[in-house]
């Protein structure tokens, strides 16, 4: 499965930030989702979903999850007071139970390091996939990943070869999920849904790809190996999306400021 499986007939859409005069944020009102110059806001979070589709090509049909239809009905997303993990690897959580329950956990925080700011910087990103992925997954996703994201592509979404901002500038990379739907288990295997929510962008004075939010689901195919669930395959579509609040958007300075100061989360069914 990939990404883009399931956009407009198994194309991912792929829209490129124009340049714009000035500093974009000011205090300056969102416009309307549907409006063209949110289109072009959001073409850098666009492009990042394309590359990790392309990182995670796989091939094996058209990317629908589930069991026809008749998997297990959704659950309230509703907290089951059982500790998420046992510990981590890395700074990825680690040690989940071996149940229903445990491949939710996991698959809401395998979701977040998929889409972090980490995943651009060539030496963390292969600690999340020698971390995330099945022992005979990584080595060709490490390959497919190192393409994905290479020099021209890292031009594209403002950052230098080593994956990092320009001076004075602030990339953000940060999803929350919402909450997540099993659609496939069995003693070892688990497909599960993670809607999401983040945002993504640049936060600087002069950034063309400002900080903006987007809705997505991530859909992840995860095996038991080893003693922890780990993903197999993944795949991306947009939405659910609610309706865009037309609110003031805060300055440069104040979205870096709390990327900086508001840590992560671990996440938990």
């Amino acid at each position: 499965m990939s990404l883009g499986d399931e956009n407009d007939g198994g194309q991912t859409r792929t829209r490129l930030p124009e340049s714009g005069n000035g500093d974009v944020y000011g205090g300056a009102r969102r416009p309307a989702r549907g409006s063209r110059s949110l289109i072009t806001v959001v073409g850098v979070v666009v492009l990042l979903i394309a590359a990790i589709a392309f990182a995670n090509r796989s091939g094996t049909g058209d990317g629908e999850s589930g069991t026809n239809g008749k998997g297990p009905a959704a659950a309230p997303t509703a907290a089951t007071g059982v500790r998420p993990v046992t510990g981590k690897n890395g700074a990825i959580p680690a040690g989940y139970a071996h149940d229903e329950q445990g491949a939710q956990s996991a698959a809401a925080n395998y979701a977040v390091a998929l889409v972090s700011a980490d995943i651009l910087k060539a030496d963390r990103r292969r600690e999340i996939v020698r971390q995330l992925f099945v022992p005979d997954k990584v080595g060709e996703l490490e390959a497919r990943f190192d393409k994905a994201y290479s020099k021209d592509f890292l031009d594209k979404v403002g950052l230098d070869a080593e994956g990092n901002a320009a001076p004075g500038m602030t990339y953000v990379s940060r999803t929350a999920p919402v909450g997540t739907k099993v659609t496939e288990l069995s003693d070892d295997v688990a497909t599960v849904e993670v809607w999401c929510t983040g945002v993504f962008g640049t936060a600087g004075v002069g950034s063309t790809n400002p900080v903006t939010n987007d809705w997505f689901t991530m859909t992840l195919k995860l095996r038991w190996s080893g003693g922890d669930w780990k993903v197999e395959s993944f795949s991306q579509k947009e939405g659910p999306a609610p309706v865009n609040a037309d609110r003031t958007a805060s300055d440069a300075d104040e979205i870096a400021k709390a990327v900086a100061e508001f840590g992560g989360l671990t996440y938990a069914r």
